[in-house]
This record gives C-alpha cells, sequence and structure tokens, in this order.
C-alpha cells in the first residue's frame, strides 16, 4: 500500500496515464532501458494497489519522430505508421516490465499484431480493468495524422476513464519554458479554452479539444516527482489541472 501520510480513498476510479516514449529512453535520448521501464511500472503499481484501474498510451519519441521523417520527404502516412508500430515495441517492454512485478497486464493495439497482442476492442479493455489488470494501448489510435496524446484523449472517453493524465519530465504548465526562464509561473489549473489560446506545447490542441467536447479533464504532471502519480489520484494539488471553468 501507499507509505504516503493519510492516503485515503482516491479521488479517481479509472485513469487514462499518457507516457512518452523519451521516459524509457537513456542518455542518448533512443531505445529503451529496462531499468526505466521498470520505474515506469513501479510508479504506476503503487497507484493500482490504491485500487486505480490504469490504462496507458504510450508516444515513440525515443524511436521516432514522424516529423523527421516527413522533413526528408517521407509520405506522412507512412511515417505516422512507423511511429505507430514503435509504440507496439515500447508496449510490449512495459508490459514485461509489469509481469517481472508479478502484476498483470495486457497490450491491445490499434493495427492487429496477433502473435504479440490483443487487437483493441473496447469492451474487452474494459473488462481488463475490471478484473484489476492494467491494460496499454498501443499503435495510437491506428490512423495517421493523429497523435498519441488525441489516442490517449480518445481511449481514455471510450473506455470510460474519469481523467487522462499526461505524464512528462515538467510539473506542469508554465507561461514560459522554465528550463530558459528561472521566474517562468507554473499554473495550478487552466480551463480548456486558455490551454488552446496558450498553444500548450505538452499536449496538441486535437487531444485538448477532444477532452473539451467531452468533459474530460487533463492532468500535467512530472512523472518523476517522488509519490506524484499517488498524490495525484488521492487528489493533491500537483502539477496543472485543465478542466471546464
Amino acid at each position: 500500500m501507499s507509505n504516503l501520510p493519510n492516503a485515503s480513498v482516491p479521488k479517481y476510479k479509472r485513469i487514462l496515464l499518457k507516457i512518452g516514449g523519451e521516459a524509457f529512453a537513456g542518455p542518448g535520448g533512443t531505445g529503451i532501458v529496462p531499468h526505466l521501464a521498470q520505474e515506469v511500472a513501479a510508479k504506476v503499481k503503487s497507484v493500482r494497489q490504491l485500487g486505480v484501474q490504469v490504462a496507458i498510451v504510450l508516444g515513440a519519441g525515443n524511436w521516432w519522430r514522424g516529423r523527421d521523417g516527413i522533413a526528408h520527404g517521407m509520405d506522412r502516412t507512412t511515417a505516422d505508421h512507423i511511429g505507430m508500430l514503435a509504440t507496439v515495441m515500447n508496449a510490449l517492454a512495459l508490459r514485461d516490465a509489469f509481469e517481472q512485478m508479478g502484476m498483470a497486464a495486457r497490450v491491445q493495439t490499434a493495427i492487429e499484431i496477433r502473435s504479440v497482442a490483443e487487437p483493441y476492442i473496447r469492451l474487452r479493455a474494459i473488462r481488463h480493468l475490471e478484473k484489476e489488470r492494467i491494460v496499454i494501448l498501443g499503435a495510437g489510435t491506428g490512423n495517421p495524422y493523429f497523435t498519441t496524446d488525441t489516442a490517449g484523449a480518445l481511449r481514455a472517453m471510450e473506455i470510460g476513464c474519469n481523467i487522462m493524465i499526461k505524464a512528462t519530465k515538467v510539473d506542469g504548465v508554465y507561461d514560459s519554458d522554465p528550463r530558459k526562464n528561472p521566474d517562468a509561473h507554473r499554473y495550478e489549473s487552466l480551463s480548456y479554452l486558455d490551454a488552446l489560446n496558450m498553444k500548450v506545447g505538452v499536449l496538441d490542441s486535437t487531444a485538448i479539444t477532444l477532452c473539451m467536447e467531452n468533459d474530460l479533464p487533463i492532468l500535467v504532471l512530472d512523472l518523476w516527482q517522488p509519490n506524484c502519480l499517488e498524490r495525484a489520484v488521492l487528489g493533491e494539488k500537483i502539477g496543472t489541472l485543465i478542466q471546464g471553468k
């Protein structure tokens, strides 16, 4: 169980955790470092032990960025399909990390790769969650021109999540880059419209718009802060909450 003081009933029953592929990469920014996948799995395990159902959508930035291929003349659809397949590699690595910890996890993919993962089926994903399995959703939406942020928002609503948590290496949304400006201001909360007008860099506008139209809150936080996920699901004010006002 959590070692946090005054831990009680979680605020959220079911969450969608969106994690960038960079979380698994070493100093060079590429590939999968097994111990980092294990660290991510340990953070999710602490939330599962609170009774929260967890679905995960992963990015592929540690392997491939479609815009780089496009910049060299690659067809956009081909570039996006490569990115989708790269997310599946991350999903398999994370599932293995969960299994090493004794946690039940399933990978479902929007592009069928039946020899390595289940196809994404909404009701089956929900059933896995109800059986206390972690569900890792790979290959984005299965369609080009959509980011994994948008895939996270879409899946969160399809499977009935209470919130989408965007896990990054920055502890929220700022009015300027905190790495360049030590006086940058962090917002505790923003409306969807504010986030859209600010062109928030940590989320694409399509994902924000989709959440706004369906009233799904978004929480942006630093995955690497101690106990950050536990604190978030228990309702502590952490990161930046984007919701209707």
